[in-house]
């Protein structure tokens, strides 16, 4: 049984800035001062808050309802007759998706015009058709990989799009790379671990630079390198690996095939970090002494969809 409706808010840009600057004139004086234009951050602000007033009147199910911002999502025990509800763009998604796991999670689109959202077929006025959808029974699901990083003392980070392993700042990252039976000390800008649902991300900008690289060479790139959502192999990528003395390149990109793993021994003594999905605030410290494994995690994200997620299965 489904119990509460928790919905996941964020703060606009406007926001965030009228808490730094305490007053809407402060911030427009700043932004103007410099140049800024401050009548579309109150229009992205404006559509924001409509679209939560629609979403707050779509919602009125019968259920509790708990509004929350995506900063204390971390720290929030969500139960499991829970009902999740993100609004705001794809990053808050994959933001809330990997603390939630396998609840049912409902992406909507605050501004359809400013965002693309891949992660966010349900407009505001369709947030109550697509709960009603999981109270029902009726909704359709679509499970995603999610991956992990487990340190050697217990610590574990999940990721819905990728983990960066690498330094927390622009110096090289030092560290021996283990794939299968090979293993390789390698000095590079770190490396991507992506999901299915990460694979159109960070990760391949990555393959972009290699393919134009590779192009400018001769040789050939590899664009159009993806996987599907709930694909349980991991893609990854060194990013700019550096030959020297010690260190070399010949572990550069490749999958993680399910029930396999990456192995990775820290050789930096201070600065390295593993995070999550862009969240550098949110990380494990990856210093000498410690080794990591990353690979698919058991849990899978459930992203409730309107088009069917495969041939023959109907719409909600």
């Amino acid at each position: 049984m489904l119990e509460k409706l928790v919905v996941v808010t964020r703060k606009t840009r406007l926001a965030e800035l009228v808490e730094r600057f305490h007053t809407r004139g402060q911030v427009k004086f700043y932004l103007e001062h410099g140049g800024g234009d401050f009548a579309q951050y109150q229009a992205e602000d404006a559509a924001y808050q409509r679209s939560l007033a629609t979403v707050r009147r779509a919602l009125d199910l019968g259920l509790p309802q708990q509004y929350l911002d995506r900063s204390l999502v971390p720290t929030y025990r969500f139960a499991p007759t829970d009902v999740v509800v993100a609004l705001g763009q794809d990053g808050l998604v994959a933001n809330v998706a990997k603390y939630v796991r396998a609840l049912p999670l409902v992406g909507v689109n605050p501004d359809p015009e400013r965002y693309d959202g891949v992660l966010l077929p349900w407009r505001p006025a369709e947030a109550g058709r697509a709960v009603a959808g999981v109270l029902e029974g009726r909704a359709l699901s679509r499970p995603v990989t999610l991956a992990e990083a487990v340190l050697n003392d217990g610590q574990r980070l999940l990721a819905f799009n990728d983990l960066f392993i690498g330094a927390g700042s622009h110096v090289s990252a030092r560290y021996r790379l283990r794939v299968g039976d090979a293993v390789e000390a390698q000095s590079s800008s770190g490396v991507l671990v992506s999901t299915g649902a990460g694979s159109t991300g960070w990760i391949s900008s990555v393959f972009n630079m290699a393919a134009g690289v590779a192009a400018f060479t001769g040789g050939r790139g590899g664009q159009g390198i993806r996987l599907d959502w709930e694909d349980p192999r991991l893609l990854y990528a060194v990013r700019e690996p550096f030959i020297s003395r010690h260190s070399t390149a010949r572990i550069v990109a490749g999958y993680v095939p399910r029930d396999a793993e990456l192995g990775l021994e820290s050789l930096m003594p201070t600065g390295g970090v593993i995070f999550s999905d862009g969240v550098e605030s949110d990380f494990l410290q990856f210093n000498a002494g410690t080794s990591a494994r990353v690979r698919a995690a058991s849990e899978h994200a459930l992203l409730v969809v309107k088009a069917p997620a495969r041939a023959g299965h109907g719409a909600l």
